[in-house]
């Protein structure tokens, strides 16, 4: 598949150099240090917080990974001493943030998918009646990404084992989010942190640029910036992709093996270089473009990533010592069933990327 180089839609991003790049990191540090104060003033440290103060840590997260980002791609213009001291710490900082959200969408994730694959009445974690209400008229698996749906299992023999094993993925991944939770607060409320707030609340005013930054032109990084993404995609079995099942990724996944499923790190990686790409144009454009192919792919790419980890911590939760052979059975079942989705998410992103690029302002 031929590569599509980025085409700027305006003369001005063509000849942006760093006072274009300067204004996007002055803006993201702004919109950090305002969600930073609406955190604070919405009890972001009360027990699960509210829902302005989890508006705000997504908020948080969402500058937090644009500045990052920013350096990586554009590090040329800036001063590298600073970057390189900085950007780390930006990484810890949406990690560790983003932790409590992702146990608790997994654990809905799972709930969920056992509802629809048993048919037993679950108890669905935060999220609450609405989730149960989505769970009540859930569509078969796959349906939405045009993947035809996880085989029936012995749905008398699974909804024995779905009852048990939805309280042990409950146990197990609240356990994972309460400490997610304490783990952010104290982040929050540490020296590192606010050397971090201290460091963007002076970016806000005054960007730390190279001493070249002045005539280095940002196209060619954003266009390298593509370049890796290009290259990473055509590395990836698309043609498998182009399936809805993949047998070999399946078998590789019932493997006893704990560590990462090996054929999801090359897709992980498309994700983080997809980021990368989008925010450049970002910068590009200083204004956050919408590009339908790039959305779309990066939709199913997020997809794949909630899948893959699912599907990790089902099987994780069928490793616990002396299970019921019921429990067991609906663990493998569900793990098989993420995995499917996992398949499903890659032929979604093949069918996504293979689209004519449209942006709108």
């Amino acid at each position: 598949m031929a590569q599509q180089h980025l085409e700027p839609t305006d003369a001005t991003a063509g000849a942006a150099t760093a006072d274009a790049l300067a204004g996007y990191l002055r803006a993201q540090a702004t919109e950090f240090l305002r969600a930073l104060r609406q955190h604070r003033e919405n009890g972001g440290a009360a027990a699960g917080g509210s829902e302005a103060s989890v508006d705000a840590a997504r908020a948080l997260r969402r500058s937090a990974r644009r500045i990052s980002a920013s350096l990586h791609t554009f590090r040329p213009l800036l001063d590298p001493d600073w970057s390189e001291r900085i950007r780390p710490e930006l990484a810890w900082l949406s990690g560790t943030l983003a932790l409590e959200h992702a146990y608790e969408a997994r654990l809905e994730r799972l709930l969920l998918a056992l509802h629809r694959l048993s048919g037993a009445m679950l108890p669905v974690q935060s999220g609450g009646a609405a989730a149960a209400s989505r769970a009540a008229g859930a569509a078969p698996a796959g349906a939405a990404s045009g993947n035809p749906g996880t085989p029936t299992p012995d749905r008398g023999n699974l909804t024995v084992g779905a009852a048990k094993a939805g309280a042990l993925l409950d146990r197990q991944l609240t356990l994972a989010r309460t400490r997610a939770h304490s783990t952010a607060l104290q982040a929050l409320g540490s020296s590192r942190f606010h050397a971090v707030a201290d460091n963007i609340a002076v970016l806000a005013s005054e960007v730390p640029l190279s001493q070249t930054a002045a005539t280095t032109p940002l196209l060619p990084l954003a266009a390298a910036a593509e370049d890796r993404l290009n290259d990473a995609v055509t590395a990836l079995p698309l043609v498998t992709a182009g399936h809805p099942y993949n047998a070999e990724a399946l078998v590789h996944g019932l493997s006893p093996d704990p560590s990462p499923h090996p054929q999801d790190a090359p897709w992980h990686q498309v994700r983080l270089l997809l980021r990368l790409h989008r925010y450049a144009r970002e910068v590009l454009h200083n204004a956050e473009i919408v590009d339908v192919r790039l959305l779309a792919a990066g939709e199913a790419l997020d997809r794949h990533r909630d899948a893959s980890e699912a599907a990790a911590a089902a099987a994780q939760a069928a490793r616990t010592p002396r299970i019921a052979p019921a429990t067991a059975y609906a663990l493998g079942v569900l793990h098989a069933d993420q995995r499917h989705e996992v398949e499903a998410a890659r032929f979604a992103f093949q069918r996504a990327w293979q689209k004519e690029t449209v942006s709108t302002p």
